[in-house]
């Protein structure tokens, strides 16, 4: 695979369809300035944290360190990149309704004509 310049990482926009499938704007999570900021510069920042691509300047190497949580964001593509972060690795809640595994459809073996015991304690 052909190493990719910090030119042709801004040019690309940066998309999850997994975890933001109608885009950043659309999800709520993000406000206007923060879904264009990464948007744009989503593709340069995962490049810099994945090590395809070297710091060059101190914008860089500012964008790392805040991805990497070594200094607080400044700018918006840093908090964006941060709270974006923060989304997609939280941790996932479980359901006061179960699986769909174990759903009643599940158990049709029960027919209308049996009964169910409960024992009631007094």
């Amino acid at each position: 695979m052909a190493k990719l310049s910090k030119e042709q990482l801004l040019k690309r926009q940066f998309l999850d369809p997994k975890h933001y499938p109608y885009g950043f704007s659309r999800s709520g999570d993000f406000s206007i300035s923060e879904s264009q900021a990464l948007s744009r510069y989503g593709c340069l920042i995962a490049a810099l944290v994945d090590g395809e691509l070297e710091p060059e300047n101190d914008e860089e190497e500012s964008l790392l360190a805040a991805a990497r949580g070594e200094q607080e964001p400044g700018t918006t593509a840093e908090k964006a990149w941060c709270k974006y972060q923060k989304r997609i690795n939280r941790p996932r809640m479980g359901s006061i309704y179960g699986s769909r595994s174990g759903s009643i459809s599940d158990s049709d073996d029960i027919g209308e004509d049996s009964e169910l015991e409960i024992e009631l304690d007094d």
